[in-house]
């Protein structure tokens, strides 16, 4: 901020306009008002702290949590938040409080009701739900101020455990996200233990939210459903699912599924081909779904495979034709046992010789008595069948589901929407980047790591919902904007609009507001969003 004689005042808003837009869209101030209640003497509600930290985090710079209050320094505060507030009303005890606030609501049900709400306002279908689970990694120690007997919802275990990203070495927790089909909208968030397994929870997740919140869509998952306990769980609802390659019919199906049985999908570069199947006592249909991409992708990696696997056969028996063996059928054993462990070889033209050995030293005697011991000769060959199924499996992949009505979901739907089983991929990418102020998670107790991670669901919330809406409005209208390489796009990403929208100002000069920077390309821009976003650049 900056200020003159004249009462000057020329504050940065850039962005910040269109996420702050979005949050009034959605109602975002008043639901958390209303969940976490409100004091008089509140100069910030915890709605609009809650705002504060979707703008802080949706800032895409190097702004983590403990300089929240120096984000907002040089912003336009009040404009963005509401009249008094100013940076200095942003500091880490009020922002640690609404934390702890958000914490005792429960963090399930605070994040739903909000996600639905806006949902709904924004008319995202919710026809489909995909659900899904990541690791996010902490550094340092964590105070857990939850023991069995005041354990609160939404407390976590920051623990190891299986790490997504690749880092057994550091703690972690586990986020559970669920999103629509329709706009990779994340309406459910869950954290949980470092430790925890997906098959465990999945389908309890998916039961709870219907039973909570009776919605019927179809549930969407990966393999990690797809077990017996499970599909009793969710029989009565309607879910796809991935199965398991290691399940045994799904081996035999994968091999044994000729390649006349497959047809083309309404899918590009995907072949399916339909089966029945009642495990776990549920009546289900199998599809076994063929992609060309990833066919090709497994065949080059087999031929890997093969020049790999081959290199470790001729160390093993470079191993074996060194060793010396009592008897020949000892010999011929240990032949027969690496023949049979090697995946993708064998061993052929086996023999067995015998031969002499004198123990002691120099030339033995007429009347020396030889000792004999016994090698191994042999050479290697690929294993043709095992190599022939491998090939044959290449691109194969097996989805399981209990509609059995074609009319309400053909095969093509089951195999898309699988495909859309992406969202949450899509998602725990965008919490993961490293430019999102949660890359790095530091609060010292396990309770407000647990509420940030909420926040982190509303930062999603709010940028796919915003993402959408944009996209939707360009298509309505039949027209575009420019990409980064100047080309006209209908499916601009949220991300690249923001970076257009830097340098913008408010200016105040004796009380009068205008904006500057707003070039014709942002103006062009800002049509396509609603008008609570367009009132903060003063176009409405």
């Amino acid at each position: 901020m900056t200020a003159s004689p004249l009462d000057i005042r020329v504050q940065d808003i850039d962005h910040c306009g269109i996420i702050a837009g979005i949050c009034d869209e959605m109602n975002l101030v008043e639901q958390i008002n209303r969940l976490l209640g409100t004091h008089s003497q509140e100069i910030i509600s915890s709605g609009q702290v809650v705002k504060a930290m979707v703008l802080n985090g949706l800032g895409f710079v190097s702004a983590p949590l403990y300089l929240f209050e120096k984000f907002f320094v040089g912003k336009a505060t009040e404009h963005l938040l509401g009249e008094g507030i100013r940076a200095e009303h942003l500091n880490d005890d009020r922002l640690g409080r609404v934390l702890d606030k958000l914490y005792e609501a429960g963090l399930t049900e605070v994040f739903v009701t909000v996600a639905l709400c806006a949902a709904r306002k924004f008319g995202v279908k919710m026809d489909s739900l995909h659900l899904d689970s990541s690791s996010f990694h902490v550094d340092g120690d964590y105070i857990n101020n939850t023991t069995a007997e005041n354990a609160e919802p939404g407390g976590i275990e920051i623990t190891y455990g299986y790490s997504r990203d690749h880092r057994p070495d550091l703690k972690q927790f586990i986020l559970d996200l669920m999103c629509s089909g329709d706009g990779d909208i994340p309406l459910y968030l869950r954290v949980a233990d470092g430790n925890e397994s997906d098959s465990a929870m999945f389908a309890t997740i998916i039961a709870d939210f219907q039973r909570q919140w009776q919605i019927d869509s179809v549930f969407v998952a990966d393999a990690a459903l797809y077990t017996e306990e499970n599909l009793q769980q969710i029989k009565h609802l309607r879910w796809v699912s991935r199965v398991p390659a290691t399940l045994t019919a799904a081996k035999m199906l994968l091999e044994e599924m000729p390649a006349d049985a497959f047809n083309d999908s309404a899918i590009p570069g995907y072949r399916i081909a339909p089966s029945c199947s009642e495990y776990g006592g549920v009546r289900q249909s199998w599809l076994v779904v063929e992609s060309q991409a990833r066919k090709e992708a497994d065949l080059k990696q087999l031929e890997k495979a093969l020049i790999k696997k081959l290199s470790l056969a001729q160390s093993e028996l470079r191993q074996l034709l060194n060793q010396e063996f009592a008897c020949s059928k000892d010999a011929l054993i240990a032949a027969q046992r690496l023949s049979s462990k090697l995946p993708l070889h064998q061993l052929a033209h086996i023999q067995v010789h015998e031969v002499k050995k004198h123990t002691k030293r120099g030339r033995p005697s007429k009347d020396a008595s030889p000792s004999f011991y016994y090698q191994v000769d042999a050479t290697l060959k690929p294993k043709e069948i095992a190599i022939a199924i491998e090939t044959k499996r290449a691109g194969r992949f097996i989805l399981a589901t209990n509609v059995l009505d074609a009319e309400e979901l053909s095969d093509d739907d089951v195999l898309r929407e699988y495909k859309a089983q992406q969202s949450t991929e899509r998602g725990f990418r965008f919490l993961k980047d490293p430019l999102f102020f949660t890359s790095s998670v530091f609060l010292n107790s396990t309770e407000r790591v647990a509420a940030l991670a909420m926040v982190m669901g509303l930062c999603l919330l709010v940028y796919s919902l915003g993402q959408r809406a944009l996209r939707q409005a360009l298509e309505r209208a039949k027209k575009t904007i420019d990409n980064q390489l100047g080309k006209p796009t209908s499916t601009p990403t949220l991300r690249w609009v923001f970076q257009c929208f830097m340098s913008i100002h408010l200016v105040t000069v004796a009380q009068i507001k205008q904006i500057t920077n707003l070039t014709q390309e942002r103006q062009w821009i800002l049509q396509f969003f609603g008008a609570p976003c367009r009132k903060y650049y003063l176009l409405s």
